[in-house]
C-alpha cells in the first residue's frame, strides 16, 4: 500500500518484495532516489513510466535491505551513489538477507559508492538537502533533512513508535539516542513529514505525542 505526503515532489515507494520504504524525489524530469530496494529492473521501469531521468542516490546507511539495487542501478545510469565512509565496512554484509528474498548478492568489488559529505546542497533544481549524522544504529548512519519542504528521511534511527536496533555490528545505543534528541532538538515544526525506513511516514508532532524514545533526553 503507497502512503501518500503532503509535499508532492516526494514518493514513498515499496518495491517487491515488499520491505523497504524507498523514496523518489523529482522536479520536472529529474529525480533522485534514497534507499533503493527490490529489483534493479523494477527500478527502471518505475522511472520510465514517470519519466524520471536518475540524479544521484543516496542510502540512509549501510544494511543490505537500505542499498539493495544501489550499486547496480549507478552503474546502469552512470551516476553516483552515496554512503557515509563510516558505513562502508558493511557493503556485502547481510547478503544473506537479500539472498532469503531472492535479490542479487552485492559484490563489494563493484559497489565503489562515493563518500557522502555532511554538508548541505542542492541535489535537485530548488531542492535543498541537510545531511544530518544520526550514528547508533549503525557507525555512517544519516538523516536527510529538506527544510523548504519539511520533510525528513530518517531511515532506521526511529520509527513511528520505536527505534531501530543497536545489536548489529557497529550499533551502539547511547550514540542512537543521542542522535534521535539531535533530531528532537532542531526544534522543527509539528508538521515536518518524517518518512522512516520501514513502515508509515508520521510528523514531528505525531511523534512527540506517540514515541517514547523522542526526546530531548
Amino acid at each position: 500500500m503507497q502512503q501518500k505526503l503532503a509535499n508532492s515532489k516526494f514518493e514513498l515507494v515499496q518495491m517487491p518484495p515488499q520491505n523497504t520504504q524507498s523514496v523518489i524525489v523529482s522536479v520536472g524530469g529529474a529525480c533522485v532516489i534514497f534507499d533503493p530496494w527490490g529489483h534493479a529492473d523494477d527500478w527502471v521501469r518505475a522511472l520510465d513510466m514517470r519519466g524520471l531521468k536518475l540524479r544521484a542516490i543516496y542510502v540512509t546507511h549501510g544494511h543490505p535491505d537500505h542499498i539493495a539495487c544501489a550499486p547496480m542501478l549507478a552503474q546502469m545510469y552512470g551516476v553516483q551513489w552515496f554512503l557515509h565512509t563510516e558505513d562502508f565496512r558493511l557493503i556485502g554484509w547481510g547478503n544473506d538477507l537479500l539472498e532469503y528474498f531472492g535479490l542479487p548478492k552485492i559484490d563489494i568489488n563493484n559497489a565503489r559508492p562515493t563518500p557522502l559529505e555532511i554538508q548541505s546542497a542542492e541535489i535537485l533544481p530548488g531542492i535543498k538537502m541537510d545531511v544530518i549524522e544520526t550514528p547508533g544504529h549503525t557507525p555512517g548512519g544519516v538523516a536527510y533533512h529538506f527544510p523548504e519542504e519539511k520533510v525528513i528521511i530518517i531511515g532506521d534511527t526511529l520509527f513511528q513508535e520505536s527505534v531501530g536496533r543497536y545489536d548489529l555490528p557497529g550499533g551502539d545505543e547511547k550514540m542512537l539516542m543521542q542522535s534521535i534528541a539531535n533530531i528532537y532538538n532542531l526544534n522543527l515544526s509539528d508538521d515536518t513529514e518524517i518518512i522512516h525506513g520501514h513502515g508509515m511516514a508520521t510528523t514531528i508532532g505525531w511523534l512527540k505525542h506517540n514515541n517514547p524514545y523522542f526526546t530531548t533526553k
